[in-house]
This record gives structure tokens, C-alpha cells and sequence, in this order.
């Protein structure tokens, strides 16, 4: 499956295959617009993803890890591709910290990202 990169419609609002025309598909294109419309002004949570890509993001991860990197590219699932990647991991001995130049992230295991952020800018909180 592609990624998805920076264009002016996100992939997620563009039709996967051309349609035949038919009631059933008009009343289909009819919910669509009108869904469209009613979500105008609106952010959806991929075309925010889809906005990031070039940016620096901070994902926390389920569990005790998290990540700080460029994000090049995702896919319908939020698998991203980060360059640059600094990688968080809460032990008992603290927060270990290691430095890789590319990841590929698995979006399911993903708890929150953080558009912009740093976990290591001084108003961000520490994890408990």
C-alpha cells in the first residue's frame, strides 16, 4: 500500500474507484456531499496527519515508549515513516534515550501524536 504525501486532497477523501451510476450509488454520492458539507470547516483527524507530513511530530506510544521525529508519510492505518528519530523508552532506571535515523511506525500502537511537540521542551509534562 502507498503512503500518503503532501497534496492538496487527502487520500482518504478521494474516491478509491470510479463509479457506474445507479440509484443505489447516487443516494451513496448524495450522503457523501452531504457529509462533506456538514464536516466544511471542520479538521478530520487524517487531513491533520496529512498536514504534518515535513514537520516534526511527537508520538507516545501505548505502553513506555515514545518517539520524536520528522514524519514523511503515513497510510490509511497511521503506519508513518519518520526520519531523523529520537526514541523514549521509561524504564527504572529512568528515560533512556536512543537516536535512529528511520523508523517505520506501526500505527496501532499508537496512543496520542503531538503535532509540533517535544518531550523534552520545557512545558512538557513527564509520563507517570
Amino acid at each position: 500500500r502507498p503512503l500518503f504525501v503532501a497534496h492538496s486532497t487527502p487520500r482518504h477523501l478521494q474516491s478509491a474507484a470510479p463509479h457506474q451510476s445507479s440509484s443505489s450509488d447516487s443516494i451513496s454520492t448524495q450522503a457523501r456531499a452531504t457529509r462533506q458539507q456538514t464536516m466544511a470547516g471542520r479538521l478530520l483527524p487524517l487531513e491533520l496527519v496529512d498536514k504534518c507530513i515535513g514537520s516534526r511530530i511527537w508520538v507516545i506510544m501505548k505502553g513506555d515508549k515514545e518517539v520524536v521525529g520528522t514524519l514523511r508519510g503515513f497510510d490509511e492505518y497511521v503506519n508513518m515513516v519518520l526520519d531523523d528519530v529520537t526514541e523514549y523508552v521509561v524504564t527504572a532506571r529512568g528515560r533512556e534515550k536512543t537516536k535512529l535515523d528511520q523508523i517505520l511506525l506501526n500505527g496501532n500502537n499508537v496512543a496520542m501524536m503531538v503535532p509540533g511537540g517535544d518531550p523534552e521542551a520545557p512545558d512538557a509534562q513527564p509520563r507517570k
